[in-house]
């Protein structure tokens, strides 16, 4: 355990053998209130230095970061913020292979492949294991096209479920009509399928 700044006084004073440091004394009660201010000002210098690098980052570290982005990364917890802010910072001439973008695309938390199409300046990019449109396309699509280089044509390719799909899961019409499900979310529905196309 730790010993606070109050003990930390207390023990640099105790060898001059002039100071009554008993707790419950004069002198030990000015020791305490100079030991809370010096304990506060450690946990910020602590904080602070905690938030200075990108890798422990949680809070205003990360937001600070962000600020220096267009957007922010499509991420819910602090540690996926950061993974996110790593790829995007690892961004530079050489980063615009196929591998680096899909690094950057996993990295900024979008479910989002970009493959070559063999046709020099175009790409397709596909939403593995999201059948139909994802939530919150539009904002996935700005991320995207921000990340990729402007000068190629992209193509966004979606998939649905296929009635061999549906035939899998339900295999008859009243599990069909019992699962609730309107005609878009039956086509839509996803348990573990993955986009076949490749």
């Amino acid at each position: 355990m730790t010993l606070g700044y109050e003990e930390y006084l207390a023990a640099l004073l105790r060898p001059l053998g002039v100071y009554d440091l008993q707790p419950g004394t004069i002198n030990r009660g000015e020791l305490a209130a100079y030991g809370r201010a010096l304990d506060g000002a450690g946990e910020e210098l602590d904080h602070t230095a905690r938030e200075m690098s990108l890798t422990t980052a949680r809070d205003f570290g990360l937001e600070r970061i962000e600020a220096l982005l267009p957007y922010r990364p499509v991420c819910q917890t602090a540690r996926q913020r950061r993974e996110a802010l790593a790829a995007l910072l690892r961004i530079g001439g050489d980063s615009f292979t196929p591998e680096a973008i899909n690094d950057t695309l996993l990295g900024c938390g979008l479910n989002a492949r970009a493959e070559e199409t063999g046709r020099p300046g175009y790409v397709k990019v596909r939403f593995p294991n999201v059948a139909g449109i994802p939530e919150g396309f539009e904002r996935l699509r700005a991320i995207i096209e921000e990340i990729l280089p402007s000068h190629l044509d992209i193509t966004y390719a979606f998939w649905y479920t296929t009635w061999a799909m549906v035939a899998n899961r339900h295999p008859t019409w009243g599990e069909v009509a019992g699962s609730g499900l309107s005609w878009y979310g039956l086509a839509t529905e996803n348990d573990g399928f993955e986009d076949e196309e490749e």
